[in-house]
């Protein structure tokens, strides 16, 4: 089948259309038939030939497993017994026998009273063992929440002793920047408290000799500061210069694809270790004579 297409607002293409015709009857899905003509009009209809199922090799549908037959047959134990009844010419002795007499017959209220009675007591039971085991956790979590309390204050107590000794130890033996800071802030603090002593309690000519001896104080405690701080840096120049050597010395490491830790010493390392350790013996004053003097020959060598 060919037919036009309008493309633009003028033009037309022709389009070839192809027709499949169904090979098999439709099935009618709802519509009407017109009594006249016999034509039928369907609502719905495909040209889509269904695809079938692959074969699974099982049968899905039998009328075999939706027929129920039924049939009765007898069986019989293998262990046969017999009972013997006592009779005109035989006589069966009852001496083993025993006698069974009828008990209180249990109504079904009476029953399921007496359940209801051992459920309760059950529960009641179960509740106390429950309540005991809720209070001895509770008194559990009571005793380690104490004794963490306090230890925290125990911790929290050494702490601040730690803190306050370390303090101490830091103004008595400053090493750093930050030392030094503690101790003028500390100095500038005192300053302030006898400064405002004295303003409250002395005036005039008193006053002012009291604030020049407070002066005079001061500068001798920040010269004292000024002293110990030149003798702490020239300390530290040397543990620089020791840390700078020592690394210059150490051997290259590396870590392998196995997780090891390789070490390899260059020439450079080896020549620096050499260094690192006349630089040591230089630093050494209670050797003897002898030695010392093999330690500078060997520096004036090696300087050459």
């Amino acid at each position: 089948l060919v037919t036009s297409i309008l493309t633009d607002s003028d033009s037309f293409q022709d389009v070839v259309v192809k027709i499949e015709r169904s090979t098999y009857h439709k099935p009618f899905l709802g519509g009407f038939k017109n009594r006249i003509t016999g034509v039928e009009f369907h609502n719905a209809a495909s040209q889509t030939i269904p695809k079938k199922r692959p074969d699974k090799g099982i049968q899905l549908f039998c009328r075999e497993t939706q027929t129920v037959f039924e049939k009765n047959k007898p069986q019989q134990t293998k262990n046969t017994t017999s009972t013997q009844m006592t009779k005109v010419g035989l006589y069966v002795s009852n001496m083993t026998d025993k006698l069974l007499s009828p008990g209180k017959y249990l109504t079904a209220e009476e029953y399921h009273k007496r359940r209801l009675d051992a459920v309760i007591v059950i529960q009641t039971y179960f509740r106390r063992w429950h309540a005991i085991n809720v209070v001895q956790n509770l008194r559990e979590e009571k005793r380690l929440r104490l004794a963490w309390e306090a230890q925290e204050e125990l911790r929290k107590k050494k702490e601040k002793e730690e803190k306050l000794r370390r303090e101490h130890e830091q103004r008595l033996n400053a090493k750093t920047q930050e030392d030094f800071e503690l101790l003028y802030h500390a100095l500038e603090l005192w300053r302030q408290e006898e400064a405002d002593h004295i303003n409250k309690t002395l005036t005039g000519p008193e006053r002012q000799a009291t604030f020049c001896g407070l002066l005079e104080r001061e500068a001798q405690l920040i010269a004292s500061i000024g002293r110990h701080k030149l003798n702490a840096d020239e300390e530290n120049q040397q543990k620089a210069v020791l840390r700078f050597l020592n690394k210059c010395a150490r051997p290259k490491r590396w870590k392998t694809y196995d997780g090891k830790i390789t070490e390899m010493d260059t020439p450079y390392t080896l020549r620096a270790r050499d260094l690192f350790e006349i630089y040591k013996s230089i630093l050494m004053n209670d050797i003897p004579k002898e030695e010392r003097i093999d330690v500078l020959l060997t520096l004036r060598s090696t300087v050459k």
